[in-house]
């Protein structure tokens, strides 16, 4: 049972990325799942989640400029971002939810291992 994020990179301010989560050992949408980020010296922080039903929510400093989606065929979870900032700059993780907080860290049992995000000129 394993998530593995990828896809992040160096981007110039207003750039794109997109990054991708490949779930295995189990089924991505019978959970909420969500992206958090964390920047050097900051607690992880919540981006966005998608629930069972695919309703989803953001942060709204990302509102607008992220998007979050699952495709489940694949059992992947994507999270495309748009009109990037410096201050989106973060190392970047999918998890899996096993409680209703869905905002907090500590609702989520299990993490991938992070991508980073660098945005800057």
């Amino acid at each position: 049972v394993q998530l593995q994020a990828s896809g992040g990179g160096l981007v110039q301010p207003g750039g794109s990325l997109r990054l991708s989560c490949a779930a295995s050992g189990f089924t991505l949408n019978a959970y909420t799942n969500a992206w958090f980020r964390q920047a050097p010296g900051k607690e992880r922080e919540w981006v966005s989640f998608i629930q069972t039903t695919g309703n989803t929510y953001y942060e709204p400093s990302v509102q607008g400029r992220f998007t979050i989606s699952r495709d489940n065929p694949k059992n992947m979870l994507y999270l495309q971002m748009d009109n990037l900032k410096p201050e989106d700059t973060a190392v970047y993780y999918c998890a899996r939810s096993y409680s209703g907080k869905y905002i907090s860290a500590q609702s989520y049992d299990l993490w991938g291992q992070g991508t980073q995000v660098t945005v800057s000129s």
